[in-house]
């Protein structure tokens, strides 16, 4: 019973961050896209940046959408891609 438990924990650790939807970079920072090019990208989509913030390997974004609502949005900082989770880079 205890090997049982021990292997779906071991499956679950594993399997987390591929359910995820992208996760941080690993990369050391001199391989991070430039804030300014997720920004420009975030401009184009209607976005209004107002902060950038960068944690454990992703960019936490802090920006208004066209109604002002407020948007918190996380990224790869290598790849630009999106982070499920936008509190990804936080731990």
């Amino acid at each position: 019973m205890l090997r049982t438990l021990i292997v779906t924990v071991s499956m679950a650790t594993l399997a987390g961050p591929a359910l995820a939807g992208g996760m941080c970079s690993h990369a050391p920072a001199s391989k991070f896209q430039p804030k300014t090019t997720l920004t420009k990208k975030l401009h184009a989509q209607g976005l209004k940046v107002r902060r950038i913030k960068t944690e454990g390997g992703c960019y936490e974004v802090y920006a208004l959408d066209g109604h002002g609502k407020r948007v918190n949005v996380a990224f790869n900082a290598e790849t630009l891609e999106k982070v499920d989770n936008a509190e990804a880079g936080e731990g």
